[in-house]
């Protein structure tokens, strides 16, 4: 099965080459946006399986699209030009990749999201 993915990147170079690797990978890019707002509207009602997340979009966090996304049980990860210590304790578990990030490295980080070891 084909996973389902919701970028959200603010920068539009970023989110193009990471929406390229993962079309590439045999992943579904179901929605690319860049603010928060859109990410928000997305996050709550676009059907996907795993969501990407820039800490910072355009000056506004990222955070409130993690609540939404905490609430309907989807797995996501933190892509950050920051270290996990910028994140909220309650989000730091989610922390991904630090840009700039290979994509190979990006297409693990994603399996070991969506494929948890317990």
């Amino acid at each position: 099965m084909t996973a389902r993915v919701l970028i959200v990147e603010d920068e539009s170079m970023i989110a193009m080459m990471v929406e390229d690797y993962l079309v590439h990978a045999g992943y579904e890019v179901v929605a690319l946006v860049g603010t928060l707002d859109e990410a928000l509207s997305a996050a709550e009602r676009c059907s996907f399986d795993v969501a990407l997340l820039d800490v910072n979009l355009a000056g506004q966090t990222s955070f409130p699209v993690a609540d939404v996304l905490e609430a309907r049980g989807i797995p996501y990860m933190f892509l950050s030009g920051y270290g996990r210590d910028t994140l909220p304790e309650r989000l730091r578990r989610r922390y991904g990749l630090q840009k700039p990030f290979r994509m190979p490295e990006l297409g693990r980080a994603l399996e070991r999201v969506r494929n948890p070891v317990n």
